[in-house]
């Protein structure tokens, strides 16, 4: 009797398990995929859907035509470790306290990152080019954080085209390889995520000075005949009206290498709109490698850049400061699986990139936690906009003081309120950006504004013990 019974109890179970299988077949394919690339050192405006028409970015201007371009994203610390850090724990410096290129993840920090948090959750994760937090010997040891690794620290090599390979094959395209091979090994019964950190348009800072943007051999002959328009804040009165310890920075002197004259400025920044059309080129070829293997319609991919930069731009390279050049980052959301009639919209509201780790999870289905600081992107996506949005935020350098003069500041959609907490006495800088876009006029004396000063001051101060 009992093998009869056993039997039947088999026979009845047997579709109960399959609809469980397929259930958790769906929910994994349900789940979208998604491709996290990040640019290094990019003007926010560097990009032909931004309004650039002398920068050729095809590519990427199709992401934001069929995705949500974000106008108002700044990141909360404008030097790479810090910010990719701020990316990848969506946490203010202050909480994450990574301030350096020598400190690594501790490994509690590192379980409550994007990337681990998918991968925890049933993600197949990769990641690709400039990892950027730790020393060499840090950065190394994270090839088993991810399924598939291709991390380099710092800027990789010593060159973007490796001089021992006579192929002369650029690192952005080196880089687009790797992605495509990921693409073509991920498993078929569970969704990925990709995180491409190229390092491009980085200057190579022990380069010879004229050498430091080092295109493809492909692109050489891009933007020959046009010559490049300079910012309105190159002009020399906005560098006399920066803080003395400012025009003394290591911002003024790598300016001195790369931009001090017309033709260095059109040599250095030609190769700088070489290096992101170089970066366009890869992020076609993984679109298209997308489409060849049938995940495009169901693969979220987020571009941006890990900070800003002085192109020149009030005498300064590099970025650093709380300007608009240094703060403020593009960023593109395309997400192919809403059929939205507002694809190419553009959105006003104010992001950060401590946003984007919980926009990862949230778009994954996984509960953020709650050391993250940011805010998921996903309401704004549907076109939803929270109440209690921000309108606001903190921003923080404390990176190599001796020759980047430390700062912190509150950012409002109006006012740019700046402290260089290292001057004595401290010295401050307020931009009303309603009536001065180009932040030419520091107010923070005048009498009419001492009302809205001490509210920013106030501000400030508060943020000192709500985000550690």
């Amino acid at each position: 009797m009992k093998c009869p019974l056993l039997l039947l109890f088999a026979v009845l179970l047997a579709p109960l398990a399959s609809l469980a299988a397929d259930a958790m077949k769906s929910e994994s394919v349900a789940k979208p995929n998604i491709i996290f690339i990040l640019t290094d050192d990019q003007k926010r405006d560097a990009l032909g859907c931004m309004g650039n028409t002398n920068i050729l970015t095809p590519n990427i201007d199709r992401l934001a035509k069929n995705g949500v371009l974000f106008e108002n994203n700044f990141v909360t610390t404008s030097i790479c470790v810090c910010s990719r850090a701020s990316i990848l724990t969506g946490q203010y410096m202050r909480r994450h306290g990574i301030e350096d290129f020598e400190k690594p993840f501790k490994e509690a920090q590192w379980k409550e990152t994007y990337p681990a948090l998918l991968r925890q959750n049933g993600y197949y994760t990769g990641f690709i080019g400039k990892f950027g937090v730790g020393n060499d010997k840090a950065v190394n040891a994270m090839a088993d954080k991810f399924d598939y690794w291709k991390g380099v620290p710092g800027q990789g090599g010593k060159y973007f085209i490796d001089p021992k390979d006579h192929n002369r094959v650029h690192e952005t395209a080196k880089f687009g390889q790797d992605s495509l091979e990921f693409l073509r090994g991920t498993p078929t019964n569970r969704p990925f995520c990709l995180s491409i950190s190229f390092t491009a348009p980085h200057a190579r800072d022990d380069m010879p000075h004229l050498e430091q943007f080092q295109p493809d051999d492909r692109d050489l002959t891009l933007y020959k005949e046009t010559p490049l328009p300079v910012s309105a804040t190159s002009n020399p009165e906005y560098f006399a009206k920066l803080p003395v310890s400012v025009q003394n920075s290591v911002g003024h002197e790598r300016w001195l290498w790369r931009f001090d004259t017309a033709d260095h400025y059109q040599s250095s920044a030609k190769n700088y709109y070489r290096l992101i059309t170089g970066i366009d080129r890869e992020v076609g070829r993984i679109t298209e490698e997308l489409k060849k293997r049938g995940l495009e319609k169901n693969t979220v991919i987020i571009f941006t850049s890990d900070n800003g930069y002085f192109l020149g731009d009030r005498q300064l390279s590099d970025k650093f400061f709380m300007y608009e050049e240094s703060l403020r980052v593009p960023l593109i959301v395309c997400d192919p699986r809403e059929s939205r009639k507002d694809n190419g919209r553009r959105e006003k509201a104010m992001t950060l990139n401590i946003d984007l780790a919980p926009t990862m999870l949230a778009l994954a289905g996984i509960k953020e936690p709650q050391s993250m600081q940011g805010q998921s992107l996903v309401p704004l996506l549907e076109n939803k906009h929270p109440k209690d949005w921000r309108t606001e935020f903190f921003y923080e350098h404390h990176t190599h003081p001796k020759i980047i003069p430390p700062s912190e500041g509150v950012r409002t959609g109006r006012w740019v309120y700046i402290r260089w907490i290292n001057e004595n006495p401290v010295l401050e800088e307020l931009f009303d950006l309603k009536s001065d876009l180009l932040e030419a006029h520091n107010v923070a004396g005048d009498v009419a504004n001492r009302k809205i000063l001490s509210q920013l001051q106030a501000k400030w101060s508060k943020y000192q013990a709500d985000l550690k």
